[in-house]
């Protein structure tokens, strides 16, 4: 089976090298010709153009920056439509829009070839040692058929759905990472200004709820993804616990603005009456914003 690759990034590189590794032949591409010659010198073989690329592979490959290139490299002139054959598959790897990912889908389908979306969780370092997390977006017999190309990528590989759901993962996923440092940030800096050492601060949230994920893999199993409040850790006093960091945030003078955004909806709970259930009540007025619900069946607990 021949692979095609295009996009020989700082990510993109050692995913590609794990393909070669597990002992497909590849063809590569990239916009920096330089950034393919690591992996020319490991046996790939060089391509022009993304069509040339797909011309001569049975799955095509691309791990681009995002949107703005993954849609010309597919799409437009000299792109990977104009060579591919029917009966092949192209996966994106790219952290892309979901609404893009389909649409290229359907395109894509007309002519015969299939689409996984698969974008990887674990940086260019997990990409070195093949230490990914690889979320893929499509249907069955595709994800089956390229099985052993994504496992060559990644030590982790996940079924997520349908076309673009993989997508939906990692920016979800992403997105929460970057929503929780900066509300750990807030915290960090109130301790060290309210006199806690850095070191001490950061080794407390490393050994602490946070640092062990005890909500993820403990408490939430059993409240909020069965929608059972029975409290384990109640309301009333995570709101207070909110309050106290509030009152210590005024005296030190520190901005905290997701914290208030979170005390504001704690307070909104509170007024419901919901005061002895569990704290995890209140995740469910975003819920109830949304319009959806979050629930887990028992095999996925």
């Amino acid at each position: 089976m021949r692979i095609g690759f295009i996009g020989t990034g700082n990510i993109g590189t050692p995913m590609a090298a794990s393909i070669l590794k597990a002992g497909f032949e590849l063809v590569v591409h990239d916009i920096h010709r330089e950034k393919t010659l690591p992996l020319v010198d490991q046996g790939a073989v060089w391509a022009d153009y993304p069509a040339e690329v797909a011309a001569q592979c049975d799955i095509i490959c691309t791990c681009l920056p995002g949107p703005a290139e993954m849609e010309p490299v597919t799409l437009g002139p000299s792109g990977i439509l104009e060579g591919v054959r029917s009966g092949s598959v192209y996966i994106d790897h790219t952290t892309n829009s979901p609404l893009l990912a389909r649409r290229v889908h359907g395109v894509f389908a007309e002519k015969g070839v299939a689409m996984l979306d698969a974008p990887v969780s674990g940086g260019v370092e997990g990409a070195k040692v093949r230490d990914l997390l690889v979320m893929v977006g499509g249907d069955e017999p595709t994800f089956q058929r390229c099985l052993p190309v994504l496992e060559a990528i990644g030590e982790r590989v996940m079924h997520t759905g349908g076309i673009g759901s993989g997508c939906i993962c990692k920016i979800m996923h992403n997105t929460a990472v970057f929503c929780a440092d900066l509300a750990m940030t807030e915290c960090w800096t109130l301790a060290v200004k309210s006199g806690v050492p850095a070191d001490t601060i950061v080794d407390v949230f490393r050994n602490g709820a946070i640092g062990r994920m005890s909500n993820l893999w403990g408490r939430l199993p059993d409240t909020f993804f069965q929608g059972d409040f029975e409290a384990r850790f109640a309301l009333k006093t995570a709101h207070k616990d909110l309050r106290l960091g509030e009152e210590l945030a005024e005296a030190y003078e520190v901005p905290m603005p997701l914290a208030e955004i979170c005390r504001d909806l704690y307070a909104q709970a509170m007024a419901r009456g919901w005061e002895e259930n569990d704290s995890s009540i209140v995740l469910t007025l975003q819920e109830e914003r949304a319009g959806v619900q979050v629930r887990l069946g028992e095999s996925q607990t």
